[in-house]
Order: C-alpha cells, then sequence, then structure tokens
C-alpha cells in the first residue's frame, strides 16, 4: 500500500465575519497552526472546502480534522461532516468557559485585550486536541479512530502554515469521460505501483483502481470509465519520470 505523507491533523476554522467569536476562532486557529503546532497541523479553507476542493476534502476525509466554530451553527463542523465525515473534534468559542463576558467588549474584527484572552484560551482547547489526536490511530480507509494505541509524531516539516490540499494527499488530474477529474493520491500511487516494478496489466490496473478507491469516492457507474483512464494514465507514466497531472 502507498505511504502517504505522515499523520498531520486538520484544522477548519470558521469564517464567518458578522461575529466576534468568528474572529476568535481564525486567530486562534493561527496561533497553533503558526506557533503552537506548526508541524502537527495543517489548515482547511472553509469557503473552498464547501465550494468544492476536492483535496481540502479529501484530506478531512481520511485524517483527523478539527472544526472550530464561533457560534452553536457549527458551520465549520457541518461543512466537515457534510462533505468528508464527522469532524474528529468540534470545538465552539461560545461554548469556551467565560466566552459571553470576553466577547462583550470586542468589535466584530478587532479585538481588545479580552478577546485575545479568548483566543489564547480556544488556541489552548485547540492544541490540546491536536497532541490527543495524534496519540490515537487513526484510520484513513475508515475515516475514524481504530485504536487507543501510540503512534509516531509526524517527521519534522517547514515550521509554517500549509494549506490541506498542498500538504496533505497530493492530487493528479486525469481527464475522465471528457472531464478532468481531481483524484487524491495518485502521484505518490503511481510513484510506489512503479517502484515495486508493476507493470502496465490488467492486474496492475485493478489493483491500482482498489488503491485509489481508499481516498476517492468513485461511483459504480463510471468504473469502467475510471478503469480506462488510469489505465493510460499509468501507461504514460510507466515510460515517464512523473505522472501528468
Amino acid at each position: 500500500m502507498p505511504e502517504l505523507p505522515a499523520k498531520k491533523v486538520g484544522i477548519i476554522a470558521c469564517s464567518g465575519e458578522e461575529l466576534a467569536a468568528g474572529t476568535v476562532t481564525r486567530q486562534a486557529a493561527l496561533q497553533v497552526l503558526e506557533r503552537l503546532r506548526p508541524q502537527e497541523t495543517v489548515t482547511i479553507c472553509l469557503p473552498l472546502f464547501v465550494a468544492g476542493g476536492e483535496g481540502d476534502r479529501a484530506f478531512a476525509r481520511f485524517y483527523p480534522t478539527i472544526a472550530v466554530d464561533g457560534c452553536d451553527m457549527k458551520c465549520a463542523a457541518r461543512a466537515t461532516e457534510r462533505y468528508s465525515g464527522a469532524p474528529a473534534a468540534s470545538i465552539v468559542v461560545t461554548d469556551v468557559p467565560g466566552s459571553e463576558q470576553l466577547l462583550e467588549p470586542t468589535t466584530r474584527r478587532r479585538l481588545d485585550q479580552e478577546g485575545w484572552m479568548l483566543v489564547d484560551a480556544v488556541a489552548s482547547q485547540i492544541t490540546a486536541a491536536v497532541d490527543e489526536l495524534l496519540t490515537e490511530r487513526w484510520s484513513r480507509r475508515q475515516g475514524q479512530i481504530i485504536s487507543m494505541d501510540s503512534i509516531a509524531l509526524p517527521s519534522p516539516t517547514p515550521t509554517t502554515a500549509a494549506c490541506g490540499c498542498g500538504s496533505g494527499i497530493p492530487a493528479g488530474t486525469v481527464i475522465i469521460a471528457g472531464q478532468p477529474v481531481q483524484i487524491a493520491g495518485l502521484p505518490l500511487i503511481f510513484q510506489q505501483f512503479k517502484a515495486t516494478g508493476a507493470a502496465p496489466s490488467a492486474p496492475t490496473t485493478a489493483a491500482l483502481m482498489d488503491q485509489l478507491k481508499i481516498y476517492n469516492p468513485i461511483p459504480d457507474h463510471s468504473q469502467d470509465a475510471y478503469r480506462t483512464a488510469i489505465s493510460q494514465e499509468y501507461h504514460i507514466y510507466w515510460g515517464s519520470r512523473e505522472p501528468t497531472a
């Protein structure tokens, strides 16, 4: 089975600006992504996620993801559950002890001292959730925790906030039935199959499809079209250095 990138935790934060709590979620998420746990986390863009960003959705489908919302409408959590599956953890700013008092004196976009205190409190909760999730064994196939066994922490990576689609599961674009389709994991899967000497053939195509189905929803009625396209792309890749994308 191809080795996908080391386990990380995704953070998808509320993007609403009509409430000060929305500003708190974004600032708290940035603290975790850029300062507190930069090597263990990636950010998922909520607007892109809702608009159909398959890379972000694939990440949230197969890696533990924390939804951080400003209010009980839980837009981030609901979007995650609708498009990828229930988030591994959900944090709501208004549920943080003392949040009502701390938010009263703030404006929507510019936080005062009390607002920044709340940012720190929410960032602390996110960090605790990240640390807890990294000690759990996560099933990429099922998109859920499968045991309480400890797992190795991810290898160090550049300490910058990274996009879920760029730092999680790399994707390749393939023309299927005349339409470009982004397929999560394709570059690594092709690379791993070629490294094992799996030459293009019907059995190899079948094995490729089995792996791709782990990371991508492939409709039953499109199986043949996907199979034909993947076979053609792997033939091309077998004779080149990189897969087409």
